[in-house]
C-alpha cells in the first residue's frame, strides 16, 4: 500500500520550547538614505503581517494540518505576548504559556522591499540561568493529554534542562522529537528523534572526510546519546536517516524553488511528530516532513503546510523519476519508492521488437505492484543469449520504447548472463517473469525470498513471439 496521508486529527502532540514572534514589514525602495548608504523603506501600514515563530511556528504547523497541539514556553507580559498568543488561539493552538514579569517576548522584526528581506531586528533577553520548576509542572501535568513531545531549541534558555524533560517523556512512554541548538547533543540524551542540520551536526560531531565518515559519526553519536533515530536534514542534498545497527535510508529533496528558508526546520519537525502521533513509523514520517519541506521553501517567510498540499506532493513524487535510470539512480528511487510504502515490481528480458506479448504482460506485471522495473539486457548479452544475428534494436532503442510505456516506472540494464546481481541489489517485493519459467530455477529468486518477497510467472500471449514476428518478415521479404 502506498504511502497516505493519516488521520492527523488523531494526533495529541505537546510543542515545548522557545516561542517568538515573528513580524514582517514591507515596502517600496527608491532612494538610499542622505545619513547613510542604506535604502529608505516606505513602510506600507497594510503590508505588515505577524507569524508565530520558532516552537510557536512548529505549533502552528501541526495545528495547520489538523493535529491536536498544545504549546508551553515563555512570554512576556507585553503587547508582542499578547498578539502571539491571540494568533495562536485563532489558528487552533492549546496556549499554555508561562508569562515573564520585566522580559520582553522573543520578537524578530524583519524589514523587506520587493520580496527580499533588507535587514532583521531582533528583541529579546533569553531564559538562562532562570527557575523553570513551573514549567516543569506544566510539562508533567500535560504528558497525561498527549501522544507525541517535541522540544523546540532555538538556544534561548526555554529548554535548559532539556534532558529532564525527555527522561519525564519517555518514562511516560511518550516518544520525543527534537529539533536541537544544544552544541552538546548529550542533552537531549534517550530522544526518540533528533532532528539537526548540516551546521548543528557539524557543531556536535564536528567535520567528515565523506559520506562513510559522516556516517560513522551519526552512529557513534546515536550510541553516545542513547538515540533511537538521527535524522539529518541536508537542504538540496535532502534527508539522510540514521538508526543504531541499521543501514543509512536516503531521500532526496523534493524542493521545486527555493525561496525562503525559515522555518523550514519547523515544518520537518511538525510534520514528522504530527506523522507519528498519527501512528505512522518513523520511515513513513521523514517521507511526510520531507515532502513538506519541499513545499515550505518555496513560500516567503515562516510558513506553514496544509493536507491538500501534502496531497499534491504525494502525486508529484510518483511522477519524479521515470524511465531510462542508471543502476545507482534505481536503487535510489526503490529506496524511496520503499519509504513511501509502494510495492515494487521487477522483471527482464530482451524485448528485442516489442509486441503486444510484452505490453500485455508488462501491464499485468505492473497492476501486481505500485511500481515496474524492466531490467533489459545489453547488446552483448543478447547476441549471446541469441546468437550473431540479434538484436535486431539497440539497447539505447530497446529501453527507450518501455520507458514510454505507461505500465514501466525505471528501465536500467544489466550486462551479466543473467541479472541476479542486479537483482539481488533491488530486492523487489515481486520477481515476475513470463512464459514457461519455472520460479524455483528464476535468477535472484532467492535473494527475494530471503528479502520477504515473491516470485511470479505470468503468461505471454499466445503466438506472439519476437522470434515469430522475424520470421514473418523474412518470409515477407522472401515472397516479395
Amino acid at each position: 500500500m502506498s504511502l497516505q496521508i493519516p488521520a492527523f486529527d488523531q494526533a495529541r502532540v505537546l510543542v515545548v520550547g522557545d516561542v517568538m514572534l515573528d513580524r514582517y514589514w514591507s515596502g517600496q525602495t527608491s532612494r538610499i538614505s542622505p545619513e547613510a548608504p542604506v535604502p529608505v523603506v516606505h513602510v506600507n501600514t497594510n503590508a505588515r503581517d505577524e507569524r508565530p515563530g520558532g516552537a510557536a511556528n512548529v505549533a502552528l504547523n501541526i495545528a495547520s494540518l489538523g493535529g491536536q497541539v498544545s504549546l508551553l514556553g515563555y512570554i512576556g507580559d507585553d503587547e508582542a505576548g499578547e498578539s502571539l498568543s491571540r494568533v495562536l488561539q485563532q489558528r487552533g493552538v492549546k496556549t499554555r504559556f508561562i508569562t515573564l514579569d520585566n522580559t520582553p517576548t522573543i520578537t524578530k522584526l524583519r524589514i523587506l522591499s520587493r520580496h527580499q528581506q533588507l535587514i532583521r531586528l531582533d528583541f529579546e533577553e533569553g531564559f538562562l540561568g532562570r527557575d523553570h520548576s513551573a514549567l516543569l509542572a506544566q510539562f508533567t501535568q500535560l504528558l497525561a493529554e498527549v501522544d507525541v513531545v517535541v522540544l523546540s531549541d532555538y538556544r534561548k534558555g526555554t529548554l535548559e534542562h532539556a534532558q529532564q524533560l525527555v527522561a519525564l517523556a519517555r518514562a511516560a512512554g511518550k516518544p520525543v522529537v527534537v529539533d536541537p541548538k544544544a552544541q552538546d547533543f548529550a542533552s537531549y540524551q534517550g530522544a526518540t528523534v533528533i532532528t539537526p542540520n548540516l551546521a548543528e551536526f557539524r557543531e556536535a560531531v564536528g567535520d567528515w572526510l565523506d559520506e562513510a565518515d559522516l556516517v560513522r559519526r551519526g552512529q557513534a553519536l546515536l550510541q553516545r546519546c542513547e538515540l533511537d533515530n538521527l535524522l539529518l536534514t541536508r537542504s538540496e542534498q535532502g534527508m539522510t536517516l540514521l538508526r543504531p545497527d541499521a543501514a543509512p535510508v536516503n531521500l532526496p529533496t523534493r524542493a521545486q524553488e527555493v525561496f525562503d528558508v525559515t522555518g523550514a526546520g519547523d515544518t520537518v519537525v511538525a510534520v514528522l511528530a504530527a506523522s507519528m502521533g498519527a501512528g505512522l513509523s518513523v520511515e513513513h514520517a521523514m517521507a511526510l516532513a520531507n515532502l513538506a519541506a519541499g513545499i515550505v521553501v518555496g513560500k516567503v517567510g515562516t510558513a506553514t503546510v496544509s493536507v491538500p498540499e501534502l496531497h499534491k506532493a504525494l502525486q508529484q513524487h510518483k511522477a519524479q523519476l521515470k524511465g531510462v535510470v542508471s543502476e545507482a539512480q534505481l536503487l535510489a528511487a526503490v529506496q524511496e519508492a520503499r519509504i513511501h510504502g509502494e510495492r515494487v515490481v521487477m522483471t527482464n528480458g530482451c524485448f528485442d521488437i516489442l509486441h503486444v506479448g510484452h505490453v500485455t504482460y508488462l501491464q499485468e506485471a505492473r497492476k501486481l505492484g505500485d511500481r515496474l522495473i524492466v531490467a533489459v539486457n545489453t547488446d552483448e548479452s543478447v547476441r549471446a543469449l541469441k546468437g550473431e544475428t540479434r538484436p535486431v534494436n539497440t539497447m539505447a532503442n530497446r529501453m527507450k520504447m518501455l520507458a514510454a510505456l505507461a505500465c514501466v516506472d525505471w528501465v536500467v540494464d544489466f550486462s551479466e548472463d543473467t541479472p541476479e546481481r542486479l537483482i539481488c541489489a533491488v530486492k523487489p517485493d515481486l520477481l515476475v517473469k513470463g512464459g514457461d519459467n519455472d520460479p524455483q530455477k528464476i535468477p535472484g529468486n532467492r535473494c527475494v525470498w530471503e528479502n520477504g518477497g515473491d516470485v511470479v510467472v505470468l503468461s505471454f500471449v499466445d503466438g506472439v513471439s519476437t522470434t515469430n514476428t522475424i520470421a514473418r518478415i523474412q518470409n515477407m521479404a522472401k515472397e516479395s
